[in-house]
C-alpha cells in the first residue's frame, strides 16, 4: 500500500518559491465589529455609563445624620533640621567655653580617695562641691624640678589650713606613652607622706584645666596609726 504525501511536502526551496507564487497567503481581515467593539472599550463615554450603572441606589448620607469634622494641621519644623542646629549649637558652645564636656567621661579623668573616705566624694570633688583655696603650676618643669615645688606647696597648704587645692600638670599629649607628669603627682599623692594628708583627688573641670590638672582634698589632720586603731576597735564593737 502506497503511503499518500501531503501536498504541503517539498523537496526543495524551489518548490516552496512555487506553491508561494502560484498561491499567494493573505491575512484574514479583522471583522468590523471586533473594531467598533474595541473603540467602544476606550470611550471615556462608555466608563461614565458604567459608573452611573454601577451607583444605581445609591443616595448620600442626610447632612443631619453624620457629624462633620475639620482637621487644621500645622507642619512641625523638620526634626532633622532641630536636631542638627542643637548638635551645632551644642558644638559652638563647646569649642568657645567648654560648656557640654564632661571631663570624667573621657579616658584621661582621675580620681580617687584614701583612708576611711567615701567614692562619692572624689566625684563631688571634681563637681566643685569643695572651694578650691590655692593652686600651683607645675606645667613644663621637668620631673625634680616639679617634685621640688610640689613638696613646698603641700608644705604650705597644710599649715595655713588650705583643704582644697589645684595642682597643674598638663595633660602630657607630648609624651610618647604616657603623661610623665601627671602620672608623677598620683604617684606623689597616694605613696608618698602626703598621703596622710591627702582625702580625695580627681581631675578638674575644663574651666580649671580640665585633664591637665588634679584638685586635691587635704585633711585638717593627718591620717595616724592611733586613728585607724581607734577606728578599727570601733569597728568590732
Amino acid at each position: 500500500m502506497k503511503s499518500s504525501k501531503s501536498s504541503f511536502t517539498f523537496k526543495s526551496f524551489q518548490d516552496l518559491k512555487a506553491l508561494l507564487e502560484n498561491k499567494p497567503f493573505s491575512f484574514p481581515e479583522r471583522r468590523h465589529a471586533d473594531l467598533i467593539d474595541h473603540e467602544e472599550e476606550q470611550r471615556p463615554e462608555l466608563e461614565e455609563e458604567l459608573y452611573k450603572k454601577a451607583m444605581e441606589g445609591v443616595r448620600p448620607i442626610s447632612r443631619d445624620k453624620y457629624v462633620e469634622r475639620i482637621f487644621q494641621m500645622e507642619l512641625p519644623e523638620s526634626s532633622r533640621d532641630k536636631e542638627d542646629a542643637e548638635i551645632l549649637e551644642k558644638l559652638a558652645d563647646l569649642v568657645k567655653y567648654g560648656r557640654g564636656f564632661n571631663v570624667a567621661d573621657t579616658p584621661e579623668y582621675i580620681e580617687g580617695t584614701s583612708y576611711d573616705v567615701h567614692p562619692s566624694v572624689a566625684r563631688r570633688l571634681h563637681r566643685g562641691d569643695y572651694s578650691i583655696q590655692a593652686f600651683v603650676d607645675l606645667h613644663g618643669l621637668l620631673v625634680e624640678d616639679a617634685k621640688e615645688v610640689f613638696e613646698k606647696f603641700l608644705k604650705w597648704a597644710v599649715t595655713t589650713g588650705k583643704t582644697g587645692v589645684l595642682i597643674i600638670h598638663g595633660r602630657g599629649l607630648s609624651s610618647p606613652f604616657e603623661p610623665v607628669l601627671k602620672r608623677k603627682v598620683v604617684e606623689w599623692l597616694t605613696r608618698g607622706s602626703w598621703r596622710k594628708w591627702v582625702a580625695a583627688y580627681s581631675s578638674a573641670r575644663i574651666c580649671d584645666g580640665g585633664a591637665g590638672a588634679t584638685y586635691v582634698l587635704l585633711r585638717p589632720h593627718p591620717v595616724s596609726k592611733r586613728m585607724k586603731r581607734r577606728r578599727a576597735a570601733a569597728g568590732k564593737s
